[in-house]
C-alpha cells in the first residue's frame, strides 16, 4: 500500500509544474486579450447623472462605465479615482447613445433601448427595463420636454417617438432616404430636427408629425466638401440657430431664414458640436477640441488624448463639478476643468 501511495504522490508532483505552466499561459493570454481590448476601444457616448456627480460612458464593446466626478475632482484624488466605480455590459453591440432623465440613464444599441436607475447605479446595483425596436442601430436620442417624449433616430431611416410615461412608441416620422445620425429639438417651436446619411437636415412639426422644411446642406457651395461626402453627423440647436456638419463643413444656420451665416474652416469631419456661452465647441477627426467664434473664426484647438473624437459633453447639472469631457478612439476620456487645457483623463 505504501509503494502505491508513493507512486501516486510522485505522479501528482510531476503534474504540478504542468498545471502551473497551463495557468501561467492562461493568465498571459487573458492579459494580452485585455490589452488588445483597451487598444481597440472607442468611446461612443456619454451622459452626466441628474445630480452632476457621476459620468456614464459607453464603448464599442457594449460596456457602460460609471465614474465618480466628485472623487476624481477631489484635491486628494489618486489614479484609482480616475477608474470606474462600476462597469457592466449593457448591450451585445456598441453603446451608440446615452441620455439621462431625472431618474434614469437611457442607453441605446442595436435595436434596443435600456433604462437603468441612476439611484441603483450609484449604489453599484443594476436594475434595467428594456424596449426593443426592429431597426439595425440607434444612433441618437433626445428628450422633447414639450410632451415628455423620447426622440430616437437610427438605421431604418425613420425617427421614432416614445411616450416616456408609458414606455411605448407612439409615432414614426418618415422622410429620410438613408439612416439617421443625429436628432435635436426646438421645444419652443415644437420642432424636431434630424440629420442623416442622405445629407439632409429635416425639420418636423412635432404636433402634426409632418416635415416642414428640408435643408440639403451639401448643395450649398459654401458648405459642400464632395471629398468627404454629404452625410450629416452632428446637429444641435439654440433658439433660432442651428449647428450642423459631417461631410459638409460645420456651419451655423439661422433657422428663420434657413440660410448659413458662418462656415467653420475645420479639417476633417465633425461628429459633435455644442453652443457654449459666446462660442462653439466641436470634436471629430483629429486629436483636439476646436473652439470657434460665432462669426466663423477658429479661436483655438486644444490637444486631447484620443487621436479621433466621437463625443463631447458639458456638465451643466452641477456647478461644483462643471467640466467638459470628450471621448473617442481610446479607452481614455479627457476631462477639462478649464476649457483651455486637459486637466486629467478617466479610463475604462
Amino acid at each position: 500500500m505504501r509503494l502505491k501511495s508513493d507512486l501516486v504522490q510522485q505522479q501528482q508532483l510531476q503534474k504540478k509544474p504542468f498545471v502551473s505552466y497551463v495557468l501561467l499561459i492562461s493568465h498571459v493570454i487573458n492579459r494580452v486579450f485585455e490589452w488588445l481590448q483597451l487598444l481597440h476601444m472607442s468611446v461612443f457616448s456619454q451622459s452626466f447623472s441628474p445630480c452632476g456627480r457621476f459620468l456614464a460612458a459607453g464603448n464599442n464593446y457594449g460596456e457602460i462605465a460609471v465614474f465618480s466626478l466628485s472623487a476624481a475632482l477631489s484635491p486628494d484624488a489618486t489614479a484609482a479615482n480616475q477608474k470606474p466605480v462600476l462597469t457592466f455590459t449593457a448591450h451585445e453591440g456598441p453603446v451608440f447613445s446615452l441620455l439621462s432623465t431625472d431618474v434614469h440613464l437611457l442607453s441605446a444599441g442595436n435595436g434596443e433601448i435600456s433604462a437603468w436607475s441612476w439611484n441603483e447605479l450609484t449604489k453599484k446595483c443594476l436594475c434595467v427595463c428594456r424596449s426593443s425596436l426592429e431597426i439595425p442601430e440607434i444612433n441618437s436620442m433626445i428628450i422633447n420636454p414639450r410632451d415628455n417624449s423620447l426622440v430616437v433616430g437610427g438605421g431604418d431611416n425613420n425617427i421614432h417617438i416614445m411616450d416616456l410615461e408609458h414606455g411605448v412608441f407612439k409615432n414614426v416620422l418618415q422622410g429620410h432616404s438613408d439612416y439617421i445620425h443625429c436628432v435635436s429639438v426646438r421645444d419652443r417651436e415644437a420642432e424636431i430636427l434630424s440629420g442623416g446619411e442622405d445629407g439632409a437636415v429635416r425639420m418636423w412639426d412635432s404636433r402634426s408629425s409632418q416635415c416642414v422644411h428640408c435643408i440639403e446642406v451639401y448643395k450649398y457651395e459654401s458648405c459642400a466638401r464632395p471629398q468627404f461626402g454629404k452625410w450629416i453627423s452632428c446637429l444641435t440647436t439654440d433658439s433660432d440657430w442651428m449647428l450642423c456638419g459631417g461631410g459638409p463643413s460645420l456651419s451655423l444656420w439661422h433657422l428663420r431664414s434657413l440660410s448659413p451665416t458662418s462656415i467653420f474652416p475645420l479639417s476633417g469631419c465633425q461628429r459633435q458640436a455644442a453652443f457654449y456661452q459666446d462660442k462653439i465647441l466641436a470634436v471629430g477627426e483629429g486629436a483636439f477640441v476646436s473652439h470657434c467664434l460665432l462669426g466663423g473664426e477658429v479661436k483655438a484647438q486644444i490637444p486631447c488624448t484620443p487621436q479621433s473624437l466621437n463625443t463631447l459633453q458639458l456638465n451643466t447639472n452641477s456647478t461644483e463639478h462643471r467640466v467638459l469631457t470628450v471621448g473617442g478612439s481610446s479607452d481614455h476620456i479627457d476631462v477639462f476643468t478649464n476649457l483651455s487645457y486637459r486637466a486629467f483623463s478617466l479610463s475604462f
